[in-house]
């Protein structure tokens, strides 16, 4: 990686430079793609196979090759993700060129110093949800964001928004540590868990890496609820809020909670005080959870609670979080949805109680190998909230980045499993839901590689 300073990067992002991007196909590298083409940069890159989105990016006039050819279009600066090293074919060819390298998380910290404020939502669990519902409210509000977040939504019609120079809302994603290339001016955790057991040696190391993180901003928005939040911001010295179901002392929290079709609808009290009713489109607890969180941001930058109100009620939430597909020919629904670890299982799962009237069946796909190795027996108990006639159907590990050196597979989670069925490929998968399933049943394809494959399949029938 080539040392920069944040005003040598920007340099590059302006008109006729030209940038590359190692793995331009993930989500926020094609939002900072877009980003760069949207400010007059030449942009290109590489991805190891073609999707919808690299189809947009060419759609673009964004050239995307998926073979190793050694071709840079001209870059004057290549960007890479975390899932690329020193050994990888598309580092070793830039080097050779004498490309400069800059990984995603250094790009985008210089991207967003020259925003007045700077939100980076954090936690292992809803960062991608969380940073949409909050975009939405601001966008709603007037004060024209720019946003960078993980995952595609409704309302910003991308994972990207390009606005103006004083709010910039992100996703800090904590894996190798990459959020603390970022210097936000407030600071959200929704929580703190052990996962990416392949970088992080512990629980301990997580949360040393979150309070390093938090002690950036000069505001920090913080679940209370979470014990292992509550350890990261035990030597906080600025400004701190805080939020909670579980915490009657949080600056902000929730009573008269019910569920329509699994949605939420509840009043938020302002330091004791009721301060508004909500009414969400998206379902789930945990959605209340994100709804407090982006109060407390949004009131911190002055927006009035009728615009909050009114924009969480028509946050529609975003893609591959409990989204809904569509009905199959079987009289099924179809969801999607992209939880990948225990926590996140059960709280889709909890949603999908509250929602669907019939049977539920879960075709789930892990996740990475070390993520499933190291918490097998969390994953296994994750899928206990479901009842007798529900199914859980497993389908084979997504690699990522790696290779398994575990020995872990799918079919032993299965084994472990209260009404589990391992079959492993999509394709046979697909034949036995649709053998299997009737009128009423809920499907949810769930996971964060391409199980959605699933759902494609079973729509192409409908």
């Amino acid at each position: 990686m080539t040392e920069m300073t944040d005003s040598e990067i920007l340099s590059y992002i302006a008109p006729g430079r030209h940038i590359f991007f190692i793995g331009i196909g993930g989500i926020s590298m094609h939002a900072l793609a877009l980003i760069c083409a949207d400010r007059g940069a030449v942009v290109s890159g590489y991805d190891r196979s073609r999707t919808a989105i690299t189809d947009k990016l060419q759609e673009r006039g964004i050239k995307v090759r998926f073979e190793h050819t050694g071709e840079f279009y001209g870059a004057e600066l290549a960007v890479y993700t975390s899932a690329i090293h020193p050994d990888n074919e598309e580092w070793i060819d830039a080097q050779r060129q004498g490309i400069p390298l800059i990984r995603r998380a250094e790009f985008l910290g210089a991207l967003m110093s020259g925003y007045k404020h700077r939100v980076g939502v954090s936690g292992m669990h809803g960062k991608s949800t969380c940073t949409s519902m909050l975009s939405h409210i601001f966008i709603e509000a007037g004060t024209d964001p720019t946003v960078v977040s993980g995952a595609e939504s409704v309302e910003l019609g991308g994972a990207y928004r390009l606005g103006g120079d004083e709010y910039f809302i992100f996703e800090a994603d904590e894996y190798t540590d990459s959020f603390l290339s970022f210097l936000p001016t407030t600071a959200v955790a929704l929580n703190i868990e052990l996962d990416h057991v392949d970088y992080f040696t512990g629980l301990e190391h997580i949360i040393r890496s979150f309070s390093k993180f938090l002690s950036y901003a000069g505001s920090a928005v913080v679940n209370i609820d979470s014990e292992n939040v509550r350890r990261a911001i035990k030597n906080y010295a600025g400004r701190l809020i805080t939020y909670g179901l579980d915490s009657p002392d949080a600056d902000y929290t929730a009573k008269d909670i019910t569920f329509d079709y699994g949605a939420p609808r509840f009043t938020v009290l302002e330091h004791g005080k009721e301060l508004m009713r909500v009414e969400l489109a998206v379902p789930g607890r945990h959605n209340i959870y994100n709804s407090l969180a982006s109060t407390a941001v949004a009131r911190a930058y002055g927006i009035p609670p009728e615009k909050i109100a009114s924009a969480l009620a028509t946050f529609k939430g975003a893609k591959r979080r409990f989204e809904y597909r569509g009905k199959l020919s079987s009289g099924a629904e179809l969801y999607d949805d992209y939880a990948h670890h225990p926590t996140e299982i059960r709280a889709s799962l909890d949603a999908a109680l509250k929602l669907a009237p019939g049977r539920i069946w879960v075709i789930y796909q892990p996740h990475t190998y070390s993520r499933t190795a190291g918490l097998f027996d969390e994953f296994c108990a994750a899928f206990d909230v479901l009842r007798e006639d529900d199914r859980v159907i497993f389908a084979d590990i997504y690699a990522a980045r790696e290779e398994n050196k575990w020995g872990v597979s799918s079919r032993q989670l299965a084994e472990h499993t209260k009404g589990a069925l391992y079959l492993g490929d999509f394709a046979e998968i697909a034949g036995f839901l649709r053998k299997n399933i009737a009128p009423g049943d809920t499907v949810i394809t769930m996971g964060a590689g391409d199980v959605f494959k699933v759902g494609d399949m079973l729509l192409e029938d409908a």
